[in-house]
C-alpha cells in the first residue's frame, strides 16, 4: 500500500522538521539573518539549547532558520507549521481556520493567525510581466464579498469589493483588489502586468477598448449576444475568456464554500493563496509536496504581527 505523504519524518519530528526547513531556506548552509555572513558559524550543542539553535561568530549573536520569517517569535512547533502549509497547498479551494484547528489540534485564533502567515508566504512580489510574443493573457473583473460599511445595492456591484485578474493560458494567474472597475484602476494594472507582445483577450468591457490597442492582438467575447467562445476563420487561437473565469469558480466556490467570509483588509492575501496554487497546480507539473515547498521559500522577509493591520 503506498504510504501517505504526512508520514513524512518533519510532519511528526521537531528535529527533522528543522532540518527541512533549513535545507529549503539554506540550501548552500546556514546564513546570519543580521549580519548576512556564513562563514564563521556554528551549531550550538547542550541540553538546554534550543533545537535548531546556530551562533553567528560575526556579530556574536546566536539565530535559528525561522529569524526573519514569518515563522519568527511563533510559540507554535514548527511540526505543526509543515502541516498547515501543506494541507493550505494541496485544498484546491483551501481550507477554514476551523478545520485548521481540528487538524492541528491548536486554538482556532491560532490557526487563523498561522493560515494568514502562509498566505502571506505565497504571495509573490515583484513579479515580471506575465505573456509575451505568442502568448495569451485573459482578463476579466468580478464582484466578492461586500465593502465594510457600504449598504446593498439596488443593481450592480458597487458594494462590492471589485477583483481584477490576468491569467496566461497555460501559465500563471494574478489578482489584484481594486477600488472600484473604473478605467483609471483597471489599465494600469493590466499594462504593468502583461508584456505589449501578449494576445489580450477580454469580455466586451468598454475599458478594454483603449487597452487593447497598447498590445500585439486583442480579441473580445459578447456575453451580451451570448457569444462566450468564437472560432477563427484563418485558424488562429480560440476567442475566449473561460480560462480566467474557471479561475473565478474555483475562487468564488472557496470564498463561499469554505471561507464564507472575508474583510476587505485581508482579500489580497486570499487573492495571494488562490493564485499561488493556481500558478502552481499539477498541469504546470507540480505536486501537492512541490508545491507546499515552493510556499516555504516565500516565507523569508516577511513578518506578520498580530499588530499588522492589513
Amino acid at each position: 500500500m503506498k504510504s501517505s505523504v504526512l508520514d513524512a519524518k518533519h510532519f511528526h519530528d521537531e528535529e527533522a522538521a528543522y532540518a527541512y526547513l533549513e535545507a529549503r531556506v539554506w540550501p548552500e548552509g546556514p546564513i546570519c539573518p543580521r549580519c548576512g555572513q556564513h562563514p564563521r558559524i556554528s551549531k550550538m550543542g547542550g541540553k538546554s539549547t534550543r533545537i535548531g539553535v546556530y551562533k553567528c561568530y560575526q556579530c556574536r549573536k546566536p539565530f535559528r532558520v525561522t529569524v526573519g520569517t514569518v515563522f519568527e517569535s511563533s510559540h507554535v512547533p514548527l511540526r505543526l507549521w509543515l502541516q498547515c502549509i501543506h494541507l493550505m497547498a494541496s485544498s484546491k479551494k483551501g481550507i477554514s481556520s476551523n478545520q485548521l484547528s481540528r487538524t492541528l489540534g491548536v486554538q482556532l485564533k491560532t490557526a487563523w493567525f498561522m493560515s494568514h502567515r502562509v498566505r502571506e508566504a505565497m504571495r509573490v512580489l515583484g513579479m515580471e510581466p506575465m505573456g509575451g510574443e505568442g502568448k495569451i493573457v485573459e482578463s476579466d473583473e468580478t464582484y466578492i464579498g461586500r465593502v465594510e460599511g457600504m449598504p446593498k445595492a439596488r443593481a450592480g456591484g458597487g458594494h462590492k469589493n471589485a477583483v481584477l485578474t490576468l491569467v496566461e493560458r497555460g501559465g500563471s494567474a494574478r489578482s489584484f483588489h481594486l477600488d472600484n472597475m473604473k478605467m483609471e484602476q483597471i489599465a494600469p494594472l493590466v499594462l504593468k502586468n502583461v508584456l505589449r507582445e501578449s494576445h489580450l483577450m477580454t469580455d466586451e468591457g468598454r475599458h478594454y477598448k483603449a487597452i487593447g490597442t497598447q498590445f500585439s492582438a486583442h480579441d473580445a467575447v459578447r456575453h451580451s449576444i451570448g457569444e462566450y467562445v468564437r472560432y477563427r476563420e484563418d485558424d488562429g487561437p480560440v476567442i475566449h475568456s473561460n480560462t480566467v473565469e474557471n479561475y473565478y469558480s474555483i475562487f468564488k466556490r472557496g470564498m463561499k464554500g469554505v471561507y464564507q467570509h472575508c474583510k476587505e483588509k485581508h482579500l489580497h492575501r486570499y487573492l495571494a493563496e488562490f493564485d499561488f496554487r493556481y500558478s502552481n497546480r499539477v498541469a504546470l507539473g507540480v505536486n501537492d509536496v512541490a508545491r507546499a515547498d515552493r510556499a516555504l521559500k516565500g516565507i523569508v522577509g516577511k513578518r506578520l504581527t498580530y499588530r499588522t493591520p492589513h
